[in-house]
């Protein structure tokens, strides 16, 4: 059997109206006094072969952070995803904790695993293209937690696969 509904004293459902915008105002007054903050600024440093299982290549990138803010960042976890030559290439995560100093930097480094598939694809890919000096490179990725939450950040640019070359003939 149905609960007819009981309606509300006016009384009541005034100072519920009033708790109600109370608490939307402290939210917007607290979001309001939060101090501007400059966007960190991430950029791929380096990527290193590493020893994968099977079928599986593995990389480490090497990502730097700099924090151009007047206080540290807390991060507590770090995800990437990188495109080769405009095809999915690799993606990874790592557990890392630790702190960006105030107008500080570090380095992270993340390992990153590329699928079978993906190397077939930039084989396929590359085989058009036998130039493994120059391709183009898309990072995209988030580095999580602290007070003000996850950051996303991307970088772009140009790698080379190839051997390094000896200068010795």
């Amino acid at each position: 059997m149905p609960v007819p509904a009981v309606p509300l004293a006016p009384s009541v459902s005034r100072l519920l109206l009033l708790v109600l915008a109370l608490l939307a105002m402290t939210a917007l007054g607290g979001c309001a006094s939060l101090p501007d903050r400059d966007p960190l600024r991430i950029d791929v440093v380096g990527i290193e072969p590493m020893r994968g299982e099977g079928l599986e290549l593995r990389f480490a990138v090497k990502l730097r952070v700099q924090n151009p803010n007047d206080s540290a960042i807390v991060y507590d976890g770090v995800a990437v995803e990188l495109d080769v030559n405009d095809l999915s290439f690799a993606s990874g995560v790592s557990d890392q904790r630790g702190s960006v100093p105030r107008f500080g930097e570090t380095v992270l480094t993340v390992p990153v695993s590329v699928s079978a598939l993906a190397a077939v694809r930039q084989a396929l890919g590359l085989a058009e293209n036998a130039d493994l000096e120059d391709l183009p490179y898309v990072l995209r990725g988030k580095l999580a937690g602290g007070l003000f939450g996850t950051v996303r950040f991307s970088d772009e640019g140009r790698l080379s696969l190839a051997a390094p070359r000896s200068g010795k003939r």
